[in-house]
Order: C-alpha cells, then sequence, then structure tokens
C-alpha cells in the first residue's frame, strides 16, 4: 500500500509540475503577444529621439573636420551640415510618412512668419523645415521653449538650424534682418494637452501678434493634418501631467505612436497686419484661419485607421462648419465649450503667463 501511495503522490505532484509549467508558458506567450504592441507604440517615438542626436553628431562632425569635409564644397560648414541634417529628416518624411506641402505658392517673396498648430511632437515642423532648405533653399528659423537648450547634445544642432528661445524684440529681429521664422503660439502647452480633436491652445499668448505688427510681415498659417495621429500623448495621465507642468514648467507628459500615418502640411493663404489691429484682434484673425483648415482638412476626431488609409487614398471629407474657439479659452465671440480637466486650469495657466506672453513668444 505504502509502494501504491508513494506512486500516486509521485504521479500527481509531477502532473501538477507539468500543469503549472504549461499554464506558466502560455501565460508567458500571452503577456508577450499582449504587451508587444504596447510596448512598441511606446519604443518608436525613441526612433525621434535617435534621429535628433544623430543630427546633432552631423554639426558636431562637421565642426570637427569642417577644413577637410567643407574645403572645396562649402564655404560655410554650418550650412553643408544643415543640408546633411536635412536630407536625412527629408528622407524620413518621404519613407515613413509619404509627407507632402501643399499650398507652397501662397508663400510670398521676402520674410514671413509661419505660425503653425503644435501637435504631441513637431515632426511635421522638421519635416517643413528640411523641405524648404531641400527643394526652396529657404532656411526657416524657429522659435522653441527654453528647456530644450538644457538636453545635453543638443545645443550644436540648435544652434545650427537657428532656433532660439526668442522674445517679441529677438523674433522681430530675425525677421527683420530678411529670414522667414516659425512660431507655434501653443507651444508645450498645446503639445501636451491637445488631443486628436485638434483644438487650439493658445490661451492668451499674443507674442507673435506683436512680432508681425513690430516687423511688418505676413503671417502663413499651417496646419498639418494628420500630425495627431502620428504621435498622441496618454490622455488618463494628462490631470496629474498638468499640475506638474503648471508647478515646474516641465513637460512630463508621455508620448506614444510613431504610426505610419500620411502628414500632409497644409499652408494657408497670407494674412497682412493692419497697423490698425490690436494683437488681440491679430491674433483672433490668424486662430480662425488655422481652424479653417482643420475644417477643412481634418477629420475630427482624428482617427488613426483613417489616417494610414489615407496613405493610399485619400478619404474625403464632409462635416458642418463648426464655431471657432481657441481651445479652452474663448477666441473672440466664439461659443464656451464644456469644461474639462484642462479647463478647469486655464485660468490658473493662464494668469501665470499673462507676465510671459506680454514679451515672449514661446513654441516647443
Amino acid at each position: 500500500m505504502s509502494f501504491i501511495s508513494n506512486y500516486v503522490d509521485n504521479y500527481t505532484a509531477s502532473l501538477y509540475d507539468m500543469i503549472v509549467e504549461y499554464v506558466d508558458t502560455e501565460y508567458s506567450l500571452w503577456l508577450t503577444w499582449f504587451l508587444t504592441p504596447v510596448i512598441v507604440t511606446f519604443l518608436l517615438p525613441a526612433v525621434i529621439i535617435i534621429l535628433i542626436y544623430v543630427s546633432s553628431i552631423i554639426f558636431y562632425l562637421y565642426r570637427l573636420y569642417r577644413l577637410r569635409v567643407v574645403e572645396g564644397v562649402q564655404n560655410d560648414w554650418k550650412h553643408a551640415a544643415r543640408l546633411a541634417v536635412c536630407a536625412l529628416w527629408d528622407a524620413h518624411g518621404w519613407l515613413w510618412h509619404g509627407y507632402d506641402i501643399r499650398g507652397l505658392e501662397n508663400i510670398p517673396e521676402g520674410p514671413f512668419l509661419v505660425i503653425y498648430y503644435h501637435g504631441a511632437l513637431p515632426i511635421d515642423m522638421y519635416y517643413f523645415i528640411a523641405r524648404m532648405q531641400l527643394f526652396k533653399r529657404i532656411h526657416v528659423h524657429t522659435v522653441a521653449d527654453r528647456f530644450l537648450f538644457k538636453i545635453p547634445g543638443w545645443s550644436q544642432l540648435l544652434d545650427g538650424l537657428c532656433v532660439i528661445p526668442g522674445t517679441v524684440q529677438t523674433c522681430a529681429g530675425v525677421l527683420r534682418n530678411g529670414n522667414p521664422l516659425a512660431i507655434s503660439p501653443g507651444g508645450v502647452y498645446e503639445a501636451q494637452f491637445g488631443d486628436h480633436s485638434y483644438r487650439l491652445y493658445w490661451k492668451s499668448r499674443i507674442g507673435f501678434a506683436k512680432v508681425a505688427l513690430e516687423a511688418k510681415v505676413p503671417i502663413i498659417p499651417m496646419f498639418t493634418q494628420n500630425v495627431r495621429e502620428a504621435f498622441r500623448t496618454v490622455g488618463w495621465l494628462r490631470g496629474i501631467c498638468l499640475r506638474i507642468y503648471a508647478a515646474t514648467r516641465i513637460p512630463l507628459a508621455p508620448v506614444y505612436g510613431g504610426f505610419p500615418v500620411k502628414l500632409v502640411t497644409h499652408l494657408g493663404k497670407p494674412i497682412y497686419p493692419d497697423p490698425s489691429f490690436t494683437p488681440e484682434q491679430l491674433q483672433t484673425k490668424v486662430a480662425s484661419a488655422i481652424e479653417d483648415l482643420v475644417e477643412e482638412h481634418q477629420r475630427v476626431p482624428g482617427s488613426i485607421l483613417h489616417a494610414l488609409i489615407e496613405r493610399v487614398y485619400e478619404i474625403p471629407k464632409k462635416r458642418a462648419k463648426k464655431p471657432h474657439t481657441n481651445g479652452t479659452c474663448q477666441n473672440g465671440t466664439a461659443k464656451k465649450e464644456m469644461q474639462d480637466s484642462v479647463n478647469n486650469k486655464c485660468d490658473e495657466d493662464k494668469s501665470g503667463n499673462d507676465k510671459f506672453d506680454s514679451d515672449k513668444a514661446k513654441v516647443s
């Protein structure tokens, strides 16, 4: 009997181990299958960071070996490095997103100010600058948030691409020197807390309007179709990230995506500042122009699936025109929107930024 009892016990233990091992293996496989797409969507944005560092390395190499590399080819090593970096980004935009620009006929002669909607990552601005440099021989200067200049290894790249943390005076000076300039009034705030509804989050930021009025240059409204479908921020962390940003001005909203959606940059007709306009009136007019571009070209709310399909087939968009709204705050006579977690912070953020926006035009 003891022999039979031992045999049964050993068999039961062996069967139990087999079942546990089978369940563990199957659970591991299921977990891997389930989590792989999630992991990939958070790893793909790292490709953009890698490309930025590669671009920075190119500038460092050109500076280090400028006499050997540039001699006989380009007198300006920064210009030669800029062309190499632009070729890298234009190739990525063409291969991964089928990037295109429509409305180039609206680009005027001489300096101009580009005002654009800021996606979760301003990947469209990278492509736009590259395309303009390579095919139009126009180098567009840009304004960026100050925190970018504190990231290790980026200083040479930002300097080579003429990225500045501009005040109204410095931005106007760039334009008066004959250089185009790009500004996103929403900046980091719009990047982090915007979503695929494509509303503007400019609040009371009128620095760009002051720049245009002072420099007396036309404004080109710019919007990139599906930019929020390429990269998105994690919505359920928005409240926490909003509190951190309000306290520290550090953007911490996680970004996911990197989907190979179709990206098309649309340039609107030039808006020539009327000297009789106040900065607030000019802001409202430009915001309305960008919202018109969104209404005409973007499916709202945005769909990643539709944006992927548009790589091969452009889906027609038929929607009723909506009233203009400047983000969570009223834009001119726009109707009030329902308040959400971002709205509750709007007035608080606005009061904290009024002094800043009086003399600076911020973007990220």
